[in-house]
Order: structure tokens, then C-alpha cells, then sequence
């Protein structure tokens, strides 16, 4: 069983799929001894490492964004500070202009890649979405709230910037920007890699497509790993079941629990679903 802090601590970025309220079940589902490396081939917003905190992480996501945003917080060209000035200028911006103050900062975003208006972005835009269009333009919608960033929220992005700094400073982070075989392929015995894949059937234009012979690929490679992993996997929801479960991980331990999805364009991807961890029979 993983250890985690009797606090649990919110990554700066929201992403779909985010497992902040799965953490407990998730720790409580994996035997490591902490020895090796801590692997996320898909990254997302880190809440898994940032929370079980282990003493060595190779973090890496498809997204490079993410991954700027990250190294720069690890490397102190993203601050708590500079995130405070940062929010406040253009949150202010926002609360006078309005939405087409937004719409200015993700065409300047699509430009320059802009760490700080990532996390601008990504805490105004529609829903908390992050999508992407076919050229790696970021393309959600404003949220129509341009009061969006009053103190205290801005006040909270910083305590989570700061969190995360924290956690890399007291750990050794590797954050690159891999495909998925890249990151696992330094995977050796005594490591864990933690799986936490795009949901097949979710088109959520997160950056990279995600395909039914990715996932049947990715499956094959737990198999045979060297090392220990955990996948994290959508098993149903009122509306349908994931046969890819049955189809490709049938061999594999499974441990269930029930959580709400909480983010997604349409209610429709909005609700209850059976997660699912995957770990060695």
C-alpha cells in the first residue's frame, strides 16, 4: 500500500479524467516499496506523484504544455510569484474587457506557449476543459465568467503552484515530453509505472489521439513488463461498458470503484462511472 499525505494536495492544472478523488483507492491498491523509479507515461496534471510522493519521478505527457508548465515550475521560471502577478493583470484585464479579453490571451498563447497563460487559460476557459485543434491550437471557449479571478481563487492557483514546487524540490523529477513507449522503455525491475491512458470512446482532442491499437499496445506491453505497474481505466457508465477490459487486460488483476466524472463538453460525459485499476494478476 502507497503512502499518502493526510492532506491531499491539488495540482495547479485541471485536466479530464483528473484522479484527485481517486487517490485513496488508488494508493490503497498498490504494493510498492517506494525502491525504484515512480513512471507516468501520461503524465496529465501529476496529482498521482504530487500525492504519493515518491523520492524519484519521470514524469512525462504528449501534451507540451503541460510539460513546459511543469519544468518550469521545477526549474523556478514559473513562481508562485510570477503566477500571482500574472493572474491578477489579467484577471483584471478580464473583469474590464470581458471574453474578449480571454479570446486575446489564447491567440497570444497559440503563439508564444506562454507557461503563464496556459494556467490563465486553463482556469477560464469553458468547463476547465483542455483541447486542442488538429494544428496544437488551444481552442475551448471562455466560461463567461469575467469575474473569474477574484482574490481567492487566485490566492489558491498560487498555494498549488507552491504545492507542487514543494514536492519537486523534496523529490528528483525527470519531466520530459515522450510518446508513452519512449518514457517505459528505461522501466527496470524495482520501478512502478502508473498508467493513466486517454479513455477510448472519450474524443476529447486532449492533444494526441488516442486509438483502439494504441490502447491494445499498450496492454501488450504490461504483460511483459519488468516491473510493476497500475493502469487506470474507465470500466462503465450508465451508458455503455468498456469491453476493452475483457478484450485485452483479461489477464490482468482488477479492483473497481465507483467515482463521478466531473468534466466534459456535453452532460453527457458528466456523471457516474466504474474506475477500474489494473495491476499484475
Amino acid at each position: 500500500m502507497l503512502t499518502l499525505a493526510q492532506r491531499i494536495q491539488t495540482p495547479p492544472l485541471k485536466c479530464q479524467g483528473i484522479k484527485t478523488k481517486l487517490l485513496p483507492f488508488i494508493a490503497a491498491s498498490i504494493d510498492w516499496d517506494y525502491a525504484g523509479t515512480w513512471i507516468e507515461p501520461f503524465g496529465g496534471s501529476g496529482v498521482v506523484a504530487l500525492n504519493i510522493a515518491p523520492p524519484r519521478v519521470r514524469y512525462s505527457d504528449a501534451n507540451p504544455h503541460i510539460v513546459n508548465l511543469y519544468a518550469g515550475i521545477r526549474d523556478g521560471r514559473v513562481t508562485p510569484e510570477s503566477v500571482r502577478v500574472h493572474l491578477e493583470r489579467e484577471g483584471a484585464q478580464l473583469l474590464e474587457i470581458g471574453e474578449s479579453h480571454y479570446y486575446a490571451i489564447r491567440s497570444r498563447f497559440n503563439a508564444s506557449h506562454d507557461a503563464h497563460d496556459f494556467i490563465f487559460l486553463n482556469r477560464s476557459c469553458f468547463n476547465g476543459l483542455m483541447r486542442f485543434n488538429r494544428s496544437g491550437g488551444f481552442n475551448v471557449p471562455f466560461c463567461r465568467k469575467p469575474e473569474r479571478f477574484r482574490p481567492a481563487y487566485v490566492t489558491r492557483i498560487v498555494n498549488q503552484v507552491a504545492a507542487m514546487a514543494m514536492a519537486m524540490q523534496r523529490s528528483s523529477w525527470e519531466i520530459l515530453c515522450l510518446d508513452w513507449r519512449e518514457c517505459v522503455a528505461t522501466a527496470v525491475a524495482g520501478d512502478l509505472v502508473y498508467m493513466d491512458p486517454p479513455y477510448i470512446g472519450r474524443h476529447a482532442d486532449y492533444y494526441t489521439q488516442w486509438d483502439e491499437s494504441e490502447a491494445q499496445a499498450l496492454a501488450a506491453w504490461a504483460r511483459s513488463a519488468p516491473c510493476g505497474f497500475a493502469c487506470s481505466m474507465w470500466a462503465k457508465t450508465q451508458y455503455r461498458t468498456n469491453t476493452h477490459l475483457e478484450e485485452d487486460w483479461s489477464w490482468a488483476r482488477t479492483v473497481t470503484t465507483e467515482h463521478f466524472f466531473h468534466l466534459g463538453s456535453y452532460e453527457k460525459l458528466r456523471g457516474g462511472v466504474t474506475e477500474a485499476l489494473l495491476l499484475p494478476a
